[in-house]
This record gives C-alpha cells, structure tokens and sequence, in this order.
C-alpha cells in the first residue's frame, strides 16, 4: 500500500470531513482524486430486512486480526429530521455510552480497510481523556498523535507532520473522557442482532457535508470491535481493533508532537 493511500485511509477514519478534505488536497501528499462513489450510495429506499452489515467470513483464532465486517453502503439514506428510538434502542445506545465511558485506558492492534480495499495493520493507544497513538506497520511511516488538544498526522520517511485540532476529529467521542451519546452527539441509527450492537452518529458541516461515524460492539464481550468513518462523498474507511488491552498503561510519550524532529508546513 502506497503511503499517499495510507494517509488518505489514515485521515478518512480519524480526521473530520473539513480537514480531510483539506489534507488530501495538499499538494505535497500528491494523492491522487478518488473514483466515484458508488451509485448504491445514493440509493435511498431499500427493504427492510436488508442487513446494514455484512456478516463475518470466519470467527478469529484468539489473538488473530478479525475480518473487518464492511457495511452495506445502501444504509447512508437521508436521515429523518425527527428521528426517534424504542426504548430498546435507548437501552442499546446506552449499552454503547456506558462501556466508552468506563475506559479509562486502551492498548491494542487495529487492522483498516481503505475506501480503495486496501488493508493496513497496526499497533493503537489511548489514554483518556483526548490522547491517542496509532502506528502503521512496516512499510508504512505513517503514524498519528494525539496529545489531547491537538492531532498530528506524521511521515517519518519525510520528517513532516500535519497539525490538526482535535475538536474537529469524530473519534474524539470515543477518546471523550465521559459520554452520553444520546445526548451529546445526533445519532441517526441505533441497531443491534445477534453479534453487534451498532450506533451511527451524523455530523453536517455546512462547508464541505455530512459524515457519519459508527461505532460497533460485540453483544456477547461487550467490548469495542470496530468503527467505520463515512466522509462526505460517500467512502467508507472500517478499522477493527483487537487484542484489546484496558488495564495496560501507555507510556505518556507515546502522546508527545515532536515540533523538533517533525517540521511542521505553514498554514
């Protein structure tokens, strides 16, 4: 995988719509334009009991990278303005709120599909509130930092970094120190079967569009599985962690922006 689409993929599922799109377009990353979303894209109505999600090929032997489950695009329709919930639903978002808010710390290996297909693997770490590391394996030198006010997107290769708040980030609900998603965030879907409990948060940004986040947790452990970011043409990027560790404690300087080794371009 080519480093250009590792920090697209990189910055699709961590950065927000308005500074992903402002970071493909810088010249020095000579990333190339995507192709079309899909048409299914914008299919609106579609049946009921279609799936959101499609279902894993194969149960992981313990310690192995999970399948990522890729959603079915179709399930990005319009949102209602007067979206409402059961009370189970409620009950399930809460589910979801609970377990974020509970952690405190989270060691482990993430592995992410790229709107292109591309797959990428790596080691992440978070330390609540707001900081967060995540580290591409060989021969990627992307890496990401989050030091709790800000977010930097680092090539070691080049000894560059791009520095973005983090406030405009839509993980900074996971790295939240509590959460409450109902009522902190406009979630737009909140659904759950047998393996999954999924919850989809919208975010509209008059300048550049709508994206969506949705965190997904394992019904039977309880635990975080995976999230997907959807940008505002359509593309989806899925990253599913595994390996999860919530007792280990991360070194603080994994959290640390290097602005001496790392030049940093104007804004």
């Amino acid at each position: 995988m080519s480093t250009s689409s590792t920090i697209r993929a990189a910055t699709a599922f961590f950065l927000a719509a308005g500074l992903a799109v402002s970071l493909m377009a810088t010249s020095a990353l000579a990333v190339p334009l995507p192709k079309p979303a899909p048409k299914t894209r914008d299919v609106v109505q579609f049946a009921a009991a279609e799936p959101a999600l499609s279902k894993p090929r194969a149960t992981p032997a313990a310690g192995a990278a999970p399948e990522p489950v890729i959603p079915d695009p179709r399930r990005n329709k319009p949102a209602s303005l007067f979206t409402t919930f059961d009370a189970n639903q409620k009950a399930q978002a809460g589910k979801v709120s609970a377990y974020l808010s509970s952690l405190s710390t989270l060691v482990g290996n993430f592995v992410q599909i790229g709107p292109d297909g591309s797959r990428t693997k790596g080691d992440f770490f978070i330390q609540k509130p707001g900081k967060v590391r995540f580290e591409y394996d060989q021969p990627s030198p992307i890496a990401m930092i989050a030091d709790g006010n800000s977010l930097a997107v680092r090539d070691r290769k080049l000894a560059t970094q791009d520095i973005y708040p983090l406030s405009q980030t839509p993980l900074r609900y996971l790295l939240a120190d509590k959460i409450d998603l109902m009522r902190d965030t406009n979630v737009v879907t909140v659904t759950a079967d047998d393996l999954y409990i999924s919850v989809t948060i919208e975010e509209k940004n008059p300048l550049v569009g709508t994206s969506r986040l949705m965190l997904m947790l394992g019904v039977k452990d309880n635990q975080l599985k995976q999230w997907t970011v959807t940008d505002p043409q359509g593309y989806d990027t899925t990253v599913a962690v595994y390996n999860l560790d919530t007792v280990k404690k991360p070194d603080p300087n994994l959290f640390k922006i290097d602005f001496t080794n790392y030049a940093t371009p104007p804004g």
